[in-house]
This record gives C-alpha cells, structure tokens and sequence, in this order.
C-alpha cells in the first residue's frame, strides 16, 4: 500500500492559512495511507490539550514532535527517517519547502520514491537572500517537484532554482470548500448578536500582523464615514498587532465604527464573513519583499459566500481576485476608502461582484478538484 508522510509544522490546532491549506489537503488523501508528522502547536497543559483533541479527530495518524517548530535538525531528522520506514511510506510531502525540505535527501536515502515540497510566500522572501537563496536551491534538487501558488510566487522562486528543479515546478494553490463557504452562512445572526442589524459592514477576516493592512483600513474609516455615516469595519481574527490596532482606531477618532471579535472558532468563520457587506484586506508587501503575501485564500473565502473583495496588490494576492469582476486591487489606503464606498452605496454591483466571486471559485477552486492535483505528484 502506497503511502505517504507529511513533514510540516504547519498544522491545525495552529492557526493560519498555511495551516488550513495543508488540513484540508490532508482530509482528501486516503487517511489509511497517511501520517502525518507535525510539531506541537503550543507548550503547556492549555495547548497539549488542544493540540490531542484536534489529534483525536483527524482520520489518519498525527505524530508530534516534543518541539514547537521542526527544523532539519540531526534529531528531526532520524525521527523523519523512522516514521517514513515504521509506516511503509514511500512518498513524503513537506508542507513548507523551507526549511523542512533540506530533510529530502535523507528520506530518499531511506527509501521514499516522491519527494514533495510546497512553497507559500515565504519561500519567495527566501528567494532574494543569499544565504537562504542556497538552501532553497538545495531543496530544488534534493525533491521531486516543488509546487507554488501562483505565478507571482513561481517568478520569484524559479530563479533561485536550478534550471531542472525550476522545470518541475508544479502550481498548487490552496483551494475553498464551496459548501462551507456559501451565502446564507449566518452572517445575519452575527450582525444581530453584534447589533449591526441595520449599518453597512466592511469586514475583514484574518491574523492581526501588520502585513495584512487592517491599520489600512482603520485610516480609511474617516474618509468612508464621511461618505457613508453609519459604516462600520468588522475585523475578526486574532494576532499580536491587535493592541496596536485598538489604539490607532481610537487615535484616528473612529473606535466606535470599529469592532474587534478576536479569535473566533474555525466553524464560525463563514458567518462572519456573512456578516460582511463588504470583504477588505489591503495588504502590503513588506521587509522589501521579504514579508509578502502569497495568495489570499481568505479573498476567495469571501468570494465564495458572495461578498465582492477589496484586496491589496502584495505578492500573490491578485490571483485571488478577477479585478473589476470580482472585486478590485488596491494600491494604497485612499484607493481602497473610494472602492469601499462605491460598493456600500451600489447594491446592484455587490450582487453582481459576489455573484460572479461565486461562480469562480465553483469553476476553479475547488479543494476536490486541486487535491486530485497533489495525489497525481505524490
């Protein structure tokens, strides 16, 4: 029986895009012929207890390391090598190509035939830096085929590679459970709960980082307000910028038309995109081009539950929106202020921009269809 071994820490109860990307892949291979082998999410009772419920549900084999983050150390390395010979594994996918690839050439040693590493935006930071730019290269040729997003990653990544890795790239983009993702979601019972009932919501769904540009949109608000008095901006997600985001909010004098959820469980997150009238994540690209976003998967989420998007231009956000179909790219805070008001006043066009949203990500993203992507390279 043919099995395989992912490598990653990128793996639910850690919460991410990455995260969800490689979990939903996972759920579509044969659990029978899978193992997973992933890091420990958090360290004390609170995360080892969330970290062996979520184990528990999964339909294939979880194995933890002891650590928090796997590197291709000597240690992690022998444990690699053990699953893969323990459970008759004989292909490995490495849910981030850096640096969990370097481990490669070890596996195949110990007897895998297919050798996968997937790439997301942080391989194209380490593109650009020499040092890291080398090991990248190594994974290129100690693997079978490198996977990437889209074609802004592909071009960043490539040049790094030797010409025959960078032949065997392979596009592999996270994909939307359109059954999930849908409108309808509940989003009216979260505008309830929050008393939105009646004002017009932006709303955005993601990790508090500075890259993901919720301070964009929260020096938008005067502009948008002015326009249109009752808005409100829905931020939901959790993360470390939000201090610093509840503070710009009250600065900018707009804490009232902003509202934080915090973290919210994954279940709940299609009716808070629901909530939305509008979905908007001005991202940036940042640390010059080493912080970069390498799709958006959260723009197609929208698009699924029939919300238009106003996205960033970082990286690969682009692919995840048709623009003026879908949704519109941004390039700074007064564009993304002046598309936001278009749509709260136009609700013809968000009917017609979340209409089409849906019917693309129907067309082209669905999970079904790109995991049969990943059981054809493994």
């Amino acid at each position: 029986m043919h099995k395989t071994l992912i490598v990653t820490n990128d793996f639910p109860p850690r919460p991410g895009g990455i995260q969800a990307f490689l979990h939903n892949m996972a759920l579509r291979l044969d659990p029978e012929r899978l193992v997973v082998y992933a890091s420990t999410w958090k360290r004390g009772e609170e995360g080892a207890a969330a970290t062996a419920a979520f184990d528990a549900e999964q339909p294939f084999t979880v194995v933890r390391d002891r650590t928090t983050m796997l590197l291709p150390t000597p240690r992690v390395r022998r444990r690699a090598v053990q699953l893969l010979r323990e459970h008759g594994c004989e292909s490995v996918w490495f849910g981030a190509a850096a640096p969990l690839g370097l481990l490669g050439p070890a596996l195949r040693a110990a007897g895998a035939r297919r050798l996968v590493a997937t790439t997301h935006g942080h391989e194209a930071g380490w593109a650009q830096l020499p040092g890291s730019r080398q090991l990248l290269r190594r994974v290129g040729e100690g693997t079978d085929t490198i996977t990437y997003l889209g074609e802004y990653t592909r071009s960043r990544i490539a040049p790094a590679l030797t010409p025959a890795a960078a032949s065997r790239m392979v596009r592999l983009p996270p994909g939307v459970d359109e059954k999930t993702f849908h409108p309808g979601s509940g989003g009216a019972e979260i505008r309830a709960a929050l008393g939105l009932a009646e004002r017009p919501v932006v709303v955005c769904v993601s990790r508090l980082v500075p890259r993901k540009g919720q301070d964009t949109l929260i020096r938008a608000m005067p502009s948008i307000l002015a326009r249109v008095p009752d808005a409100v901006l829905l931020i939901v997600g959790g993360g470390p910028y939000e201090s610093a985001l509840r503070k710009l909010a009250a600065s900018t004098g707009v804490a009232d038309a902003v509202r934080f959820t915090g973290a919210v469980p994954w279940a709940s997150l299609p009716a808070h995109y629901g909530a939305g009238d509008v979905f908007a994540m001005p991202c940036r690209t940042r640390r010059g081009g080493l912080d970069v976003e390498g799709l958006g998967i959260v723009y197609l989420e929208a698009s699924a539950t029939g919300l238009p998007v106003v996205a960033g231009d970082s990286g690969g956000a682009p692919d995840a929106v048709l623009d003026g179909e879908t949704g519109w790219v941004v390039s700074d805070g007064r564009e993304a202020a002046d598309r936001i008001v278009t749509l709260l006043g136009d609700a013809g066009l968000r009917a017609r921009m979340g209409e089409r949203g849906r019917r693309w990500v129907e067309d082209t993203w669905r999970w079904d269809a790109l995991a049969s992507g990943l059981r054809g390279l493994l």
